[in-house]
């Protein structure tokens, strides 16, 4: 997001040499800048820790199938937001997760974190917000991920470990 106004007083801001940064929007009112930033979200290669993935059908959001993934709410932290998304968005028991790795998405865009969320392997119980859910091994699940995704690249990055 970039700034033009202050989202505290309404000034409109004027580019200011701040240190190192170059320039930055900054509020000659408030006297203090405003950077650029993205939105952070998670995403979460979900897993029963028996190479079977859980994916979803969100139509809203693609086709194809995703793995879960969602934004991290103010005062929550990115292991918490993961956990929320697979327990709200599957209905599934989380036993762990493990940070993987990152990736800007210019799309939307995204600072994407990226987890490995180990479950309890069962029924799905889903959210307003999935379509669909599913099992699925290893190799169909590369096959109905999307190329060059995100969440294919997760995948991809587990199963080499």
């Amino acid at each position: 997001m970039t700034f033009s106004y202050c989202p505290k007083c309404g000034e409109r801001l004027v580019m200011r040499e701040i240190g190192d940064e170059g320039a930055v929007p900054f509020c000659e009112n408030c006297s203090r800048p405003f950077f650029d930033f993205s939105y952070t979200c998670v995403i979460c290669l979900v897993t029963d820790g028996e190479s079977r993935f859980a994916l979803i059908k969100q139509g809203y959001v693609s086709d194809n199938h995703v793995c879960v993934a969602g934004y991290i709410k103010r005062g929550e932290t990115p292991e918490e937001a993961a956990a929320r998304e697979v327990a709200e968005e599957t209905g599934l028991k989380v036993r762990s997760l493990r940070y993987l790795m990152s990736r800007y998405h210019a799309k939307s865009d995204n600072l994407m974190l990226g987890f490995v969320v180990t479950v309890e392997h069962g029924e799905f119980t889903l959210s307003g917000e999935v379509d669909s859910a599913g099992w699925f091994g290893a190799e169909k699940a590369r096959e109905l991920l999307r190329k060059s995704s995100v969440a294919k690249e997760l995948l991809e990055i587990y199963l080499s470990e």
